[in-house]
């Protein structure tokens, strides 16, 4: 009998080479990110259908601040055109919109957009769509640890108890399961500070696609790999 096609519960990707694609077109690098954009509608709209449950998109990192400022820029003006023209698709289709990252860093009419977006679909029970901004994995697990030594110091918690249990619900993604499948498109063999504490036992697949290139096809072929793949967690 056919083995049934399992569907990972949470699916993060690295979205990566959107430059790249604009310049094997020779046009500027914006392109590639408005392109992108569209595969982040389709991405989402295929896991929805799918019934993945949590979708976890590396949107822009702590070390994207070292881009150019001209491209820094549209990429917030994508975001923000984004969490507008979105906002009735993540309603409609009872998806449950969430940021993690320093947003504090962001620009004020970003973080208002991302707040308001949050409030109106935190009810939803679909597909959890994570973006992660300004999101920087070692500054994430810094925080935590601040965190947890302030608490220590107030005696809020004894740090006998610090488990690991203990030490997720510190991180940004406090209520999140682990991805199953972590994507990297464009083919690089890095993890690129991104959920270097969540993906410890999550399956990785590399694909030489280009981020704008990565379409429901794309997704399929991963999820296909990610049922060829035997988890074991560390055991036998």
């Amino acid at each position: 009998m056919k083995k049934k096609t399992e569907i990972p519960v949470h699916i993060a990707i690295i979205m990566d080479g959107n430059g790249r694609w604009a310049k094997k077109r020779n046009l500027p690098r914006i392109f590639g990110h408005r392109e992108g954009a569209k595969s982040v509608r389709e991405i989402t709209t295929a896991c929805a259908e799918l019934g993945v449950k949590y979708l976890t998109l590396y949107a822009f990192s702590t070390e994207n601040w070292k881009r150019p400022e001209n491209e820094i820029k549209f990429l917030f003006n994508l975001l923000d055109d984004y969490l507008v023209k979105e906002r009735k698709t993540l309603v409609k289709n009872n998806i449950k919109f969430r940021v993690i990252g320093d947003i504090k860093k962001l620009p004020s009419k970003i973080i208002k957009k991302i707040v308001y977006n949050e409030r109106i679909t935190k009810n939803n029970t679909g597909l959890n769509l994570i973006l992660a901004l300004n999101y920087g994995a070692r500054s994430e697990i810094i925080n935590a640890v601040n965190k947890i030594a302030n608490d220590v110091k107030s005696g809020k918690i004894k740090k006998n108890k610090i488990t690991e249990e203990l030490f997720n619900n510190y991180l940004y993604t406090k209520g999140i399961p682990d991805p199953d499948l972590l994507i990297r498109t464009s083919g690089e063999m890095r993890v690129s500070n991104f959920l270097l504490w969540q993906i410890a036992y999550s399956e990785i697949y590399v694909t030489k696609t280009l981020w704008p290139d990565f379409r429901k096809k794309e997704l399929l072929k991963a999820i296909n790999e990610f049922n060829k793949r035997e988890r074991r967690f560390g055991g036998l």
